[in-house]
């Protein structure tokens, strides 16, 4: 399966080498701001991040986006291979509006077995809505928006949930996060 290429794009296993790409895009303060985890101060603690979080045996697929011009990373994207199937991705800020992640997702979700991913889930913050967009271009569709306490960084954050449904199944419901956080509602006009 791997790796797995778009007409603009390169989706492979990170490398150690690419640890400057990586720092670049994970030490960008806009960029960091939706993003799960603090940014890292020095390239060493890139390192250790991406060590651990890119580099060590993992269920699911944790991968580079790469331009195919240069085959450096701009971006990363992966599934968890939990009963979630969280997707999740981040790009550099200078890639932003280009289309890329929704290609990456797009060539990911394809080449994913049904049979072991039948659906997949993706959150996003609701004062991030491009990454929602992201999300309406790849089919999926909303189910709610749940309120965390989302942890490192302890600040509330406001989710919306989307699910995508991949093997016919249109009336699966993903409630894990609807059952787990007290507050949540289903927002009029997100479907």
């Amino acid at each position: 399966m791997l790796p797995i290429t778009t007409d603009r794009l390169i989706l492979r296993p990170f490398t150690e080498a690419d640890l400057p790409e990586f720092y670049a895009i994970q030490a960008d303060l806009e960029v960091n701001r939706f993003l799960p985890w603090f940014a890292p101060k020095t390239e060493a603690e890139a390192l250790i991040m991406l060590q651990e979080r890119y580099l060590a045996p993992a269920a699911g697929y944790q991968l580079a986006v790469c331009l195919r011009s240069t085959n450096k990373a701009v971006g990363y994207i992966g599934v968890d291979a939990d009963e979630s199937h969280d997707l999740g991705y981040g790009m550099r800020r200078d890639a932003w509006g280009h289309g890329y992640m929704t290609e990456a997702a797009a060539a990911l979700i394809a080449a994913l077995p049904v049979a072991d991913y039948p659906y997949l889930t993706a959150t996003h913050d609701v004062q991030n809505p491009r990454s929602g967009a992201v999300m309406q271009r790849l089919g999926m569709q909303y189910q709610y928006t749940y309120l965390e306490q989302w942890q490192p960084k302890d600040i509330p954050v406001h989710f919306r949930l989307y699910l995508l449904n991949r093997d016919g199944d249109s009336a699966r419901k993903y409630l894990k996060y609807w059952s787990k956080y007290p507050y949540h509602l289903v927002e009029k006009g997100l479907h």
